[in-house]
């Protein structure tokens, strides 16, 4: 294998001479083989380093602290990085300690390479580029890196948010598919009063949508950086119009609606706004999870459970009982939501152990996060076309549920009062009769009276009661 030989301050080490990183990504893969993941398994935040290099560049070329051929070929460089190439040379492992000094020299690393090649010189010849020098000029990891994240984020949560909507959709379309089909609503596992499977559906659409909102709202969070604070806030090694030039490049190259934090100090020491955000995803994890878990309920047998609903056979279920089909799409999403919740509580934990004037956690706040968008939105796309869009009702099963629970007891309260109707149901409850032959037989009301009553109509909405 050809190699280069490249130094820092702990000396010369050989690399790869094929490789685009250098020497410093070199001693971080050495160093840190933990989770097995790279960097690169979010392209999104490749993509957002390789922005706020660009940016930097931007700004230090107004400002004359970079000659215009290194600006222009920084900028080339971090297009192209961009638009998709040399990805798979961000190698360095997610979870790392220095506080993300490895995925910043990563991409120092890689972009001055690149831009080296544009140049037309050697890889590993820094004297005419140098990866500290001019890619890193004004920044530093402290203030690159989050900001690198804050943006990353905000490009991986646009694709979930497509994936949610399209989900709600399904419930939608089959809240509408179900509307006529009448049910027993329950609450703590028992019959409670009657409903239509359509507004069981529904309401599981609106309670997911109300999460749209909450994420919209805590993205907004992510917008503001400490770019140019560079290692405390205090924007040591910059030009005082370095970081306002830096935001603006970072927000018309992004397209996203970045702005300099008010106070810098704070800015980088502070982990609440990926708290909040992480703490939306936990959210919205464990009403999906919720939603599971009732599907599952709701499928349940097929012949001795609740079975109002048939879910779409993925796979068989079972390796020695012959016939039967798991509910593994919705068992999936519990897994998921797992996974999710405990990300959050790594995330709270790590922005809990921020010290003075940074918190060196930044790493695994930032996997945690990204790693939960990138499992929430596969598993609502599986949620949604390999489960929710192939149920169906068993209408049968819910209108024979239906009669024989003693639930449609409570719409008869008004009119025969509560002692009465709670004699009727602990009289059905105990002889196996149904609430409406005990009603008849007792003549306390005529079978026409009970059906205008019993009605979905009086059953399903708020009645004028006389």
């Amino acid at each position: 294998m050809r190699q280069r030989i490249e130094h820092d301050l702990l000396g010369d080490l050989a690399i790869s001479a094929d490789v685009w990183y250098g020497v410093q990504t070199q001693r971080a893969v050495n160093n840190f083989a933990i989770t097995g993941i790279p960097i690169s398994h979010f392209p999104e935040l490749v993509k957002a380093l390789a922005m706020v290099k660009w940016a930097a560049a931007k700004a230090n070329g107004d400002l004359c602290l970079l000659d215009k051929d290194k600006v222009d070929a920084i900028v080339a460089a971090c297009r192209d990085i961009c638009e998709g190439h040399l990805h798979d040379q961000f190698v360095v492992d997610v979870i790392q300690g220095g506080a993300g000094t490895s995925t910043n020299m990563n991409a120092n690393e890689v972009i001055a390479n690149l831009a080296l090649a544009k140049l037309g010189f050697q890889k590993g010849d820094y004297r005419h580029l140098h990866p500290n020098d001019h890619v890193n000029r004004s920044q530093s990891t402290n203030d690159a890196y989050p900001t690198a994240a804050c943006l990353a984020i905000q490009f991986a949560v646009d694709p979930l948010i497509e994936t949610i909507s399209s989900l709600i959709t399904a419930f939608y379309k089959k809240g509408t598919e179900f509307k006529q089909i009448v049910k027993m609503g329950r609450t703590q596992l028992q019959d409670a009063v009657p409903m239509t499977l359509g507004q069981e559906f529904e309401a599981f659409g609106v309670t997911l949508g109300e999460d749209i909102s909450r994420l919209r709202e805590v993205t907004a969070l992510l917008c503001e950086v400490n770019l140019g604070g560079t290692a405390i806030g205090t924007g040591i090694n910059t030009h005082p119009d370095y970081a306002n030039l830096a935001v603006g490049h970072l927000a018309s190259i992004s397209g996203k609606e970045m702005k300099l934090a008010a106070n810098l100090v704070e800015a980088s020491s502070d982990m609440g706004a990926f708290v909040a955000f992480s703490g939306i995803l936990k959210r919205f994890a464990i009403k999906l999870s919720k939603i599971a878990n009732d599907l599952r309920l709701l499928s349940s047998g097929p012949r001795t459970g609740i079975g109002e609903i048939k879910l779409p056979p993925m796979q068989p279920g079972s390796s020695i009982m012959p016939g039967k089909v798991n509910p593994v799409i919705p068992e999936a999403v519990n897994q998921t939501a797992y996974q999710v919740i405990a990300g959050d509580l790594a995330v709270t934990l790590a922005a809990e152990s921020g010290q003075l004037q940074l918190n060196a956690m930044e790493p695994v706040i930032i996997f945690n996060i990204l790693n939960s968008i990138k499992m929430l939105k596969e598993t609502c796309l599986m949620f949604e076309t390999r489960c929710i869009q192939g149920i169906q009702a068993d209408e049968e099963r819910c209108a024979y549920l239906l009669n024989q629970s003693i639930g449609t007891i409570t719409a008869l309260v008004p009119h025969i009062g509560y002692a009465n109707a709670s004699r009727i149901a602990q009289t059905a409850l105990h002889t196996g009769e149904t609430v409406r032959s005990l009603v008849v037989n007792e003549g306390i009301l005529s079978a026409e009276e009970l059906d205008k009553l019993l009605s979905p109509q009086s059953m399903l909405t708020p009645q004028f009661l006389s």
